[in-house]
């Protein structure tokens, strides 16, 4: 099976930089589509951003358009974000999960192998 762990959160000053990643273990397909999402206290969780390893395209919410960069490490089997110019409004736990059909998708049941989550926030 496929475990995902997130890691890299904390606490960072209002305009500054974060990189959180998201690391693989066991077997993953080559093919493979990794999702970012984030939860703030009372609020539904979100898609953040996506990245797919079969052409290395991406995607963005448009909150964090301009701001947050993905990348991977195929060696590594590590997905990385990379937070830039950080508001208060991103404080949330951040979760990476993998694609269920190696797709992106809105539906929160398209992805599985969820992560423990790694919390980021934000200060003013």
């Amino acid at each position: 099976e496929v475990q995902l762990v997130e890691s890299g959160g904390g606490l960072v000053q209002a305009g500054g930089s974060l990189r959180v990643s998201c690391a693989a273990s066991g077997f993953i397909s080559p093919h493979y589509v990794i999702g970012w999402f984030r939860q703030a206290p009372g609020k539904a969780r979100e898609g953040v951003s996506c990245f797919s390893n079969s052409d290395g395209s991406t995607y963005y919410g448009d909150s964090v358009k301009g701001r947050f960069t993905v990348s991977s490490d195929n060696a590594k089997k590590v997905v990385y974000l990379q937070m830039n110019s950080l508001k208060p409004e991103d404080t949330a736990v951040y979760s990476c999960a993998r694609s269920r059909d190696g797709t992106w998708t809105l539906s929160l049941n398209g992805w599985i192998s969820w992560g423990q989550g790694t919390q980021v926030t934000v200060s003013t």
